[in-house]
């Protein structure tokens, strides 16, 4: 009876991680960050590696006379190169798993609601010696996705992407604001896009359709709807005439 149970994940209310408080990635993220150098030095080292043994045998049957044997030349070379190729590769690789745990906590993280005490908002931190902090308004976002690539499954993370209309150009690529390493990513998109539809109604990307919503004249005492009627042709011929403009 016992195993007919499915099991689910309790997930805890996103709105009291996100709301108005400041949250930081997942130590899943440190992770994905030490990983992606190592993945790349060993991928260097890889490509040089083989790329010496590929030269040496195509260098020995375009010239045998010169290079006879293509085997005798890699054992001779092959322990120099693979010397220089690891201390390159470690020249850079220790600073940057130096400074990645930095980066990493200076990271923080926040969405101000509706209830919030200041406008709605999303909030970014970030940096080590170059401090960044970015305020991005809900009045100005325009597209909002979220990302999972292969590192961010195996990990089980991912990243929640801002777009705004003043980014969005064709001279900018990519979003102006990343929440990355974030554990329930498609939670927080779809708190943020709950709470942009209470901010902007309708939300809109850029690609919707809005239509004009007939705004009611307030009634005041001693107007009757004749009056009424003439004010908001006067007001839609107004409007009308400033749009030409």
């Amino acid at each position: 009876m016992g195993s007919d149970i499915e099991e689910k994940v309790i997930k805890p209310p996103i709105k009291q991680v996100t709301s108005g408080k400041i949250f930081k990635p997942s130590k899943a993220f440190l992770h994905k960050m030490l990983l992606q150098p190592v993945v790349v030095a060993t991928t260097i080292w890889l490509i040089i590696i083989l790329g010496f043994i590929g030269m040496s045998f195509l260098v020995a049957s375009s010239d045998p006379s010169k290079y006879p044997s293509a085997i005798q030349h890699i054992n001779t070379y092959i322990g120099a190169v693979n010397f220089w190729t690891i201390i390159v590769n470690l020249v850079w690789l220790i600073p940057v798993l130096v400074f990645v745990p930095f980066y990493f906590r200076s990271i923080e993280y926040s969405v101000k609601a509706e209830s919030g005490e200041t406008m709605p908002e999303i909030y970014v931190k970030q940096g080590v010696i170059t401090v960044t902090r970015k305020h991005v308004p809900f009045r100005t976002i325009t597209n909002i996705s979220s990302k999972a690539g292969l590192f961010d499954r195996l990990l089980g993370i991912g990243s929640v992407h801002i777009e705004t209309a003043g980014y969005s150009g064709s001279n900018q690529r990519g979003p102006e604001v990343k929440l990355e390493g974030i554990v329930f990513y498609e939670e927080v998109r779809d708190f943020i896009l709950n709470e942009l539809r209470k901010f902007k109604s309708p939300y809109v990307t850029g690609t919707e359709v809005v239509r004009p919503i007939e705004e009611p004249v307030p009634r005041m005492e001693g107007l009757d709807d004749e009056i009424l009627i003439t004010l908001r042709e006067i007001r839609d011929l107004l409007r009308s005439q400033k749009i030409r403009k």
